[in-house]
């Protein structure tokens, strides 16, 4: 009973893809929504200050409260980059502070290591529980990782094949025709 239920559980898991995980928020990324805060604050203020339309004073006030949101979701930032004036705020630094967040905020982490990673944690907690099912859970779950292994391998050796012999490719992919959708799905996503 066990096993299945930890065979569902990974099967879960590898079908629903790793898309969703997340690095935590890096120092950049921590320092761009305080500055985010702190852009929106200032113009927020300017806004009123110039006597602008309400549409736009509105505006900017939403602006500002829902920039204190990411902000709070990211956390502080060990070093607060300055940010008291306009100018402060539009130097060149806070651009490219800009886009350095931006691009580490694209980053994900590597399926298959959130995979072996999660199968060895498995292994760990089952190994500590010990007994017949303790045992048995190892053995599967190890087994598991061997095959996610060698299906990472063949899908690499597949699209390499596919590389260095073009010629070769429709042939391969009328030999594949025929896979469940299932399978497609599971290899398109290893894939990405």
């Amino acid at each position: 009973m066990r096993r299945i239920i930890i065979s569902l559980s990974l099967l879960c898991l590898l079908l629903a893809g790793c898309d969703s995980l997340r690095f935590a928020p890096s120092e950049a990324q921590k320092q761009n929504a305080w500055l985010h805060n702190r852009t929106a604050i200032v113009t927020a203020e300017t806004a009123r200050t110039e006597e602008t339309s309400s549409k736009l004073q509105s505006l900017t006030q939403l602006g500002e409260v829902q920039s204190r949101g990411l902000s709070a979701y990211c956390g502080l930032p060990k070093e607060f980059p300055p940010a008291e004036t306009v100018e402060d705020i539009l130097a060149e630094s806070n651009s490219q502070l800009a886009g350095t967040a931006l691009q580490e905020s694209t980053e994900r982490p590597d399926p298959w290591q959130v995979a072996d990673s999660m199968l060895e944690m498995s292994i760990g907690i089952c190994a500590l529980l010990g007994g017949v099912y303790g045992t048995r859970t190892v053995r599967f779950l190890k087994d598991a990782r061997g095959k996610s292994n060698a299906l990472k391998e063949i899908i690499a050796g597949n699209e390499q094949f596919k590389k260095l012999n073009q010629a070769q490719t429709p042939a391969f992919k009328q030999a594949h025709q025929n896979q469940s959708p299932q399978t497609r799905q599971l290899v398109v996503q290893m894939k990405t």
